[in-house]
């Protein structure tokens, strides 16, 4: 049964509704196109809610006048038959509704990059990282997703120190954005002679990809460029060219590095990208913890200091802190079968800020 609370602002944006519709079918009233398009597409909105709260008020009155039916002896049965219908059809639709009255994070149809960077750890902690980044290059791949990289700096016995990717397709930071955070492995290296188990982390950044247009423009005085020469697992045009780009913030300090492309003047169009959209990034979460708390204390600040989740190989499961969610496909896993922690995680998200909905 919805909240009186919620039943309450879907009366008002009922009512909201119909006056849109009022001004959309008598457009002499709307001032200009900008007015219109705003008009039309806050009523394509309000068109979903209202068709689902339509729907449930005419299951609640199909629920009651059912109810009294059971009152009959020779209808009893078929009319205990029809509510448990109906109390399904109610469910589906409180679920729909209240999905829909949920705030969204303008951010969420963007593609994102993904930063992952060995932490404690040394060797072992680079090898993880190359094979965290192999798990969400497998994810990837299963939602048909494309990845590019932008930087990688390898690690002296495979994997990598720190990499950076680009998921261009719309939608992958909805999907990754709870992935921010650090991740621990415990497990017996293969470098152990000794056959102790080692524990090591990595931390991994999700950061949306947002239009060039929509970015924060930067002073180019606040800028420091270094060029340098390309470092990699090999290739011909490794360390023969300065084509590599260094890109330093000043009054934030965050710096980018990019050498993915053999043309410095590519590279340096990654690095700045990437640094427009950390720096859009650090404003928006400046702004929410401003705002609210909850966020923070629901998934984390996102900071690499916050241990999210660990992978223990010897036992083959991995732990959500965050929810206290505990898997034993790690396996699954680790082969791209991210779903398995992804969709707990929002689940999670999306109960709590249902639960807002009728504290307000």
């Amino acid at each position: 049964m919805l909240h009186d609370i919620i039943i309450n602002k879907l009366t008002i944006l009922q009512e909201r509704f119909y006056k849109l519709k009022q001004l959309i079918e008598h457009p002499n009233h709307i001032q200009n196109n900008k007015d219109f398009h705003s008009i039309s597409k806050e009523y394509a909105h309000l068109a979903h809610i209202v068709t689902y709260f339509e729907q449930w008020l005419n299951i609640q009155k199909e629920i009651l006048h059912t109810k009294e039916i059971l009152t009959d002896i020779d209808l009893h049965d078929l009319a205990l038959d029809e509510l448990k219908k109906l109390n399904i059809i109610e469910n589906n639709l409180e679920k729909k509704i209240k999905i829909l009255l949920l705030p969204t994070d303008p951010n969420d149809k963007y593609g994102c990059f993904i930063e992952l960077r060995a932490g404690t750890g040394g060797k072992e902690a680079a090898i993880f990282s190359g094979e965290l980044f192999r798990m969400y290059t497998r994810y990837a791949e299963t939602q048909r997703w494309n990845i590019e990289i932008i930087h990688a700096t390898y690690g002296e016995y495979g994997g990598y120190k720190e990499i950076i990717a680009k998921i261009s397709c719309n939608g992958a930071y909805n999907q990754l954005k709870f992935e921010s955070g650090g991740h621990r492995v415990q497990r017996v290296p293969y470098t152990e002679s000794q056959g102790r188990i080692h524990t090591s982390t990595c931390t991994v950044a999700v950061i949306p990809k947002i239009p060039d247009i929509k970015l924060p423009n930067i002073n180019p005085n606040d800028l420091r460029i270094d060029t340098f020469r390309s470092s990699g697992a090999g290739g011909q045009h490794v360390n023969t060219t300065d084509s590599a780009i260094r890109i330093t913030h000043i009054p934030s300090g965050l710096s980018v590095e990019c050498q993915d492309e053999r043309s410095q003047h590519k590279n340096k169009s990654k690095a700045l990208s990437i640094l427009r959209s950390r720096l859009y990034a650090m404003n928006i979460k400046r702004r929410k913890i401003e705002e609210s708390n909850f966020r923070r204390n629901l998934i984390g600040s996102g900071d690499r200091s916050d241990r999210i989740r660990t992978y223990n190989f010897q036992q083959g499961r991995v732990t959500d802190h965050r929810i206290d969610f505990t898997s034993y496909k790690l396996s699954d896993v680790m082969d791209g079968a991210l779903g398995i922690l992804i969709k707990p995680i929002i689940c999670k998200y999306r109960s709590k800020l249902i639960d807002q909905l009728t504290q307000l």
